[in-house]
């Protein structure tokens, strides 16, 4: 059975070091994440999550004196912009088109240019 060793100092506050880890690339890294879903949830109106997660390995071969792997996982869900949609129609072979196919086309012509104005007078 394991037991936990008794504390004899003072516990470091976990800002205080997060702020340190990797010499403070990590809480850099985590500042602009949590900037960039700050912008999306503003620019789309829809809420976002940034989950940091800890991951804290056993020592080496269980050498208790061993240093401990710590590292910091971040995952961002910012919401995104929805893509507009378009309409179609079915053909009967069941492919997408934009015109009805249970309606007759009419045939489009472009009219004529011309460069001379009959006088609205």
């Amino acid at each position: 059975m394991t037991t936990t060793p008794e504390r004899t100092g003072e516990i470091v506050d976990l800002a205080t070091w997060l702020a340190g880890h990797l010499n403070g690339r990590t809480v850099e890294q985590l500042s602009n994440e949590f900037h960039q879903l700050l912008d999306a949830v503003r620019e789309h109106g829809k809420k976002g999550s940034l989950t940091i997660t800890l991951v804290v390995e056993p020592a080496a071969n269980g050498v208790e004196s061993a240093p401990l792997p710590i590292g910091v996982e971040s995952t961002v869900k910012a919401p995104k912009a929805i893509a507009p949609k378009a309409l179609y129609f079915l053909d009967p072979d069941g492919n997408p088109v934009r015109d009805d196919p249970r309606q007759m086309s009419i045939p489009f012509h472009t009219a004529p240019a011309t460069t001379t104005f009959k006088d609205a007078r």
